[in-house]
């Protein structure tokens, strides 16, 4: 069942919200920057009124002008430099999130979006105001936009302050071992494991399954289906509220890609489909052709499928090379994607029916009802930012739709690996620097989906992360080459 984009008891009117708060002192406000991570305050009541009956009130663009360890950028970026000062930005104050946090008794919580002080149009890189743009398109030919996410999650017994002390080295997994669906492992950490849902559910971040996956220490989540834009919100509180949890149990939760060579990555697995006005869903099959399958399908694999979701397959497909640095951020994240064969993470333009080993797995009948049809999208992992990601699926998706573009590639069925390795096949960006590149050029269809303000912005923000890395002195390094070189 799809939820409502507002939260349960989010007010209507001024009149409402201060209904609400009327037995509070204090409200916490927080905002998305490019990395996903949760940039906010505490603000008294009074404040908080104030500018929740206006735009909104200022906020330090220096989220916009610093990375995720808050290291100013290498080189100036458009929104937050030292040219304008790093003035302030408004954050306009979405009365739709409220909710409470739980584990804070209960102080009361809203998210914001961020504004242009002078135009007071969106900011080209708020997380927030992108997608709102990307599912504004869909609306517009009568679709709304839904989605939902997965994530696996290494956890380690340590504090903040035992991992700064040990370099992050010799960290003590959470529990040891391979226990994927485990209901044992869950014991050793029961209160903790049990917190993470009842929590969730309070702070409505709704989810689906919560398990054990393979791997010493690790959980995988899916959060419930619904709109595009409460998804991605519900991302990220999700890590908010896992680490917050963590810190009360003296458990460190990591959604880094790939923390370990020889362990699988985390996976952030997105489910994407489309939904009429009448609350259908788009990419299913009439009834009438449930019986032997679409007779104008591409591919046998294709036969349940709608015509629009095989246009919107194509589109994502076209376009993945162009948006990997929105899907697959940092530089860890290619490594889970290097030799990704030998854990189902793909690293090539390719798609199939209820197949795991392809970048879009398709969801169809027979294997689902037809109301439940969908694309899942495996190339993303845990440390995505959803805002970015979701943006790029569902641009690429409606632009494939409006072109009625054709699918480049038969299914995973009709190739091999050998395939891939000569060129039959479209390899994805290896690494960031190389998506980084290929997304910044001139012409690519990143630029035809955000445009490019958006695009030069983050692709700044990707080359002072390459910039670091490139400077970076590795232990590999080190041992490899001190002695013999």
């Amino acid at each position: 069942m799809v939820a409502n984009a507002s939260t349960k008891l989010a007010p209507t009117s001024l009149e409402d919200l201060k209904s609400l708060l009327i037995d509070d002192n204090k409200v916490k406000v927080a905002g998305f920057d490019v990395d996903g991570v949760l940039r906010g305050k505490f603000m008294s009541k009074e404040k908080f009124l104030s500018a929740a009956s206006s735009d909104g009130f200022g906020f330090c663009s220096i989220i916009f002008g610093w990375d995720l360890h808050d290291a100013v950028y290498s080189k100036e970026l458009l929104i937050s430099n030292a040219a304008n000062g790093y003035r302030d930005l408004i954050a306009t104050i979405d009365l739709s999130t409220y909710r409470r946090i739980p584990w804070e008794n209960d102080v009361p919580f809203f998210l914001v979006s961020f504004l242009d002080p002078e135009t007071k149009s969106p900011v080209s890189v708020c997380p927030r105001s992108v997608l709102k743009k990307v599912t504004g398109r869909a609306e517009q030919s009568g679709w709304q936009c839904l989605a939902g996410v997965e994530f696996e999650y290494f956890q380690f017994k340590e504090t903040p302050h035992s991992l700064a002390e040990k370099k992050f080295r010799d960290l003590q997994p959470l529990t040891p071992g391979m226990h994927g669906y485990s209901l044992l492992r869950t014991q050793l950490n029961n209160d903790y494991f049990h917190d993470i849902f009842n929590e969730a559910d309070k702070f409505e971040v709704h989810l689906e399954g919560h398990h054990t996956e393979t791997g010493p220490g690790v959980f995988e989540t899916a959060l419930a289906y619904t709109t595009a834009l409460r998804i991605a919100d519900n991302a990220l509180l999700f890590k908010y509220l896992v680490k917050s949890l963590g810190m009360k149990y003296g458990i460190t939760p990591s959604f880094m890609a790939k923390p370990w060579g020889n362990l699988p990555g985390c996976s952030g697995h997105i489910h994407v489909s489309l939904r009429d006005g009448d609350g259908n869903n788009v990419f299913a099959v009439k009834s009438e052709e449930l019986r032997g399958g679409r007779e104008q399908a591409a591919y046998d694999e294709l036969k349940y499928i709608s015509q629009t979701a095989e246009y919107f397959l194509a589109g994502v497909l076209n376009g993945l090379p162009d948006v990997m640095p929105t899907l697959v951020p940092t530089i860890n994240g290619y490594k889970r994607l290097v030799g990704g064969e030998a854990f189902w993470a793909p690293n090539a333009v390719t798609y199939g029916y209820d197949s795991r080993a392809a970048s879009v797995r398709v969801i169809s009948p027979p294997s689902v009802p037809p109301a439940a049809t969908r694309f899942e999208i495996r190339v993303t992992g845990a440390d995505v930012n959803p805002f970015f990601a979701l943006s790029a699926i569902f641009g690429l998706g409606i632009r494939g739709i409006e072109k009625k573009l054709a699918l480049p590639m038969a299914p995973m069925s009709h190739f091999s690996l050998e395939d891939k390795r000569t060129g039959k096949i479209t390899m994805l960006p290896q690494s960031l620097e190389a998506a980084t590149e290929k997304m910044l050029r001139p012409g690519s269809i990143a630029r035809e989906i955000f445009g490019d303000d958006f695009v030069d912005h983050f692709g700044g923000t990707r080359e002072h992360e390459i910039r670091l890395w490139n400077e970076a002195v590795t232990n590999w390094e080190v041992e490899r080459y001190l002695e013999l070189a």
